[in-house]
């Protein structure tokens, strides 16, 4: 049912942001990585024995989910033969179905796995993204790619207005959030280092949550567990709405 809610008069002269659909395109577009770009293109073309009557993606990956989300999740780059050939991040390999996993545990995802881009997954309050948006050669994008991607975050960031949690899966997405927390004024002394299941809640923005990337790497050594990453995405479930008062850094229990 539809509800009234109120609306912001916009200041004469200002330029709106740009609407999640807008952003989508301006990411698929995007060209600023020719390595990337060129990689992405000859993946597709490839392909992979076990995908080999797919259609690849083969372009730069948008984020999805909730458009009134919550909870952001910010994951590292797509994969080769996952989201570089669905076209939707953190869909189509093991990462996907690890995260969705634990998603679905705590009520952020419609169903616990991610196959392909019309498997009926619906994300509940919550939006997925990326901190760069192409896949990278051996999941390693330099560092003057991820500066190229930081905009596309942050206009996601800036259209998301209801944002109160970010969960960053790796040290990467952490690192690339900090950059735009420092941007908007966001500067703990000194700056908490990347620790799974470390939460920091500062005074005027998101929560952060940190967690390690659900990576094969990790996953098939134990690194990272499913009832670890279930408790991260309890924590951010538990941080909503109940934003803490002051800027502190604690780790989830």
């Amino acid at each position: 049912m539809p509800t009234n809610r109120p609306t912001r008069s916009r200041a004469r002269g200002a330029d709106p942001k740009p609407t999640l659909s807008a952003i989508r395109q301006t990411i698929v577009h995007c060209d600023r990585c020719p390595r990337l770009r060129a990689y992405c293109a000859r993946v597709a073309r490839e392909k992979k024995a076990a995908h080999r009557e797919d259609i690849y993606w083969g372009k730069p990956v948008p984020g999805f989910g909730d458009r009134r989300a919550r909870v952001l999740v910010v994951g590292l780059a797509p994969a080769a033969h996952g989201a570089n050939r669905t076209g939707r991040v953190f869909t189509g390999d093991g990462s996907g179905d690890c995260l969705m996993r634990a998603m679905h545990r705590n009520g952020f995802a419609s169903i616990p796995t991610a196959r392909h881009a019309k498997d009926g997954l619906k994300l509940r309050d919550a939006y997925i993204t990326a901190a760069v948006r192409c896949a990278p050669p051996g999941n390693k994008p330099t560092r003057s790619e991820i500066a190229n991607c930081q905009p596309h975050l942050e206009a996601e960031l800036g259209a998301l207005t209801q944002v109160e949690v970010v969960v960053a899966l790796g040290r990467i997405a952490y690192d690339t959030y900090w950059r735009i927390m420092r941007a908007r004024g966001i500067r703990p002394s000194p700056r908490p280092a990347f620790e799974h299941g470390l939460v920091f809640t500062p005074d005027d923005g998101p929560s952060l949550v940190a967690s390690y990337h659900p990576s094969r790497q990790n996953t098939n050594t134990g690194k990272l567990t499913p009832p670890m990453l279930a408790r991260i995405f309890r924590t951010a479930g538990q941080l909503v709405g109940a934003r803490a008062s002051a800027p502190r850094a604690r780790t989830a229990s």
